[in-house]
C-alpha cells in the first residue's frame, strides 16, 4: 500500500492524473490531494476514494512514497525540495527540474540508454508527450531504414498551458463572433481561429520554452539513437490535443508495407484510411497515438519510397499522465515495501 501525493490537484494535467491512476495498477493507494490556496477545501475525487484538496502544510508530504507535481513550474520549485526532504520520491510534470543536476528525464515507452533512476536521484521528469511521440514514431520508421532527415512541425494546443490559457481561447472564439474586443492577457495575440508561431511581447506562457523543453527531452531520450530533428513548434487555435507533421528522408529505399509494418505495435495506432484521419478530436481520451503514413513516390517502384511524411495526434494531457504512472511503476523497485525506508 503506497501513499501518493499529487500536487497540483486541481490543474488539468492533475485531474487527468487522478482519472489514469484510477486506472492504474496504483489505485489502490492512498491519497494527498494537494494544491494551491484557491483550490483548498474543494472536494475531489480518485477513483472510488473521495478526499478533500489540502494546502501545503509542513507535514504535507509526510509518508509519502510518491510526489507527482502536476502545478506550475514554480509550485515545483517551491515545495519539491520539502517532498525530497520527507523522503518521498518526486515526479515532475511540469519539467521545471529537467536541468537540475541528477534530474532523469523518462519514457518507459520507450527504453533509454540514459542511466536508471537509483536512490540517489533526487527527482524523475516524465518527458514531454511531443518528444515522446516523436522519438517513438521515429524510432520505429528507422527499424525499416537509415533515416538520412527529420523534421516536424509540432502543433500545441491551448491546453498545454492550463486552464487560463484554455478560458482565454474559448473567450476569444466568442469575442470575434459576437465583434468584441479580444481578452489578450495571457497570449497578447489573438489565438482563435489563427496558427502562431510566437505570442505577443506580454504573454504570459512560454512558446519558446516549451518548444526548447521538447528539443531537450527529445536529445536526452534519444541518447543518440535516433535521427537530428529539425523541429519548430506552433500554437494551435484548438483547446486539446496535439498533432504532429513529421517529414522523413530514408538513405535508401523502401517498400510502403515494411514502413507500415515498422510502425505498427504498442502505444500506436496507424490509420490507413484517409476518411479516418488522425485528429486532435479523434485523439481526446486514447491511449495510443494516431498516425497516418502519407508516402512520396521518389523512383520508379510505386511500391517503393525513400521520402514520407507521416500525420499524427495524440491526447497530451492523457499522454502526459500515462509516462508520469509508467515511470513510478518504474520506481517501485526502489520501494519494495511500499514506505518511506
Amino acid at each position: 500500500m503506497y501513499k501518493i501525493a499529487i500536487a497540483g490537484a486541481s490543474t488539468l494535467l492533475g485531474r487527468e492524473l487522478k482519472d489514469v491512476i484510477s486506472e492504474s495498477p496504483l489505485a489502490a493507494a492512498r491519497f494527498a490531494l494537494l494544491d494551491e490556496e484557491d483550490a483548498r477545501g474543494q472536494l475531489d475525487q480518485v477513483g472510488d476514494e473521495v478526499t478533500i484538496i489540502q494546502g501545503f502544510g509542513p507535514d504535507a508530504f509526510e509518508r509519502v512514497d510518491f510526489t507527482f507535481l502536476c502545478g506550475s513550474e514554480a509550485l515545483t520549485r517551491m515545495y519539491w525540495s520539502q517532498a525530497l526532504r520527507s523522503g518521498s520520491t518526486v515526479l515532475d510534470l511540469s519539467g521545471a527540474l529537467d536541468q537540475e543536476a541528477g534530474v532523469l528525464v523518462r519514457a518507459p515507452w520507450l527504453g533509454s540508454e540514459a542511466a536508471a533512476a537509483d536512490l540517489f536521484t533526487p527527482a524523475v521528469v516524465p518527458a514531454h508527450p511531443a518528444a515522446v511521440t516523436l522519438g517513438l514514431l521515429l524510432e520505429r520508421v528507422q527499424q525499416a531504414a537509415p533515416v538520412r532527415v527529420a523534421g516536424a512541425t509540432v502543433m500545441l494546443p491551448a491546453s498545454e498551458f492550463g486552464r487560463g490559457a484554455m478560458d482565454e481561447l474559448h473567450q476569444q472564439t466568442v469575442s470575434l463572433l459576437s465583434f468584441q474586443s479580444l481578452p489578450r492577457a495571457i497570449f497578447d495575440a489573438q489565438a482563435a481561429y489563427n496558427l502562431l508561431g510566437g505570442l505577443g511581447e506580454s504573454t504570459t506562457i512560454g512558446l519558446a520554452g516549451a518548444e526548447a523543453r521538447i528539443r531537450r527531452h527529445y536529445d536526452s531520450l534519444s541518447a543518440g539513437r535516433w535521427p537530428k530533428l529539425a523541429m519548430q513548434v506552433v500554437l494551435a487555435p484548438v483547446f486539446h490535443g496535439l498533432t504532429f507533421s513529421i517529414l522523413v528522408e530514408l538513405e535508401r529505399p523502401v517498400e510502403i508495407s515494411a514502413l507500415e509494418e515498422a510502425l505498427s505495435g504498442e502505444h500506436v495506432d496507424l490509420v490507413l484510411e484517409d476518411t479516418d484521419s488522425p485528429s486532435n478530436l479523434a485523439a481526446t481520451g486514447q491511449n495510443d497515438v494516431l498516425v497516418r503514413l502519407r508516402p512520396e513516390q521518389t523512383g520508379r517502384n510505386p511500391n517503393q519510397t525513400s521520402r514520407v511524411w507521416l500525420w499524427a495526434a495524440a491526447d497530451n494531457l492523457r499522454l502526459h499522465a500515462q509516462n508520469a504512472i509508467d515511470c513510478a511503476m518504474d520506481l517501485r523497485k526502489l520501494r519494495p515495501k511500499g514506505t518511506v525506508q
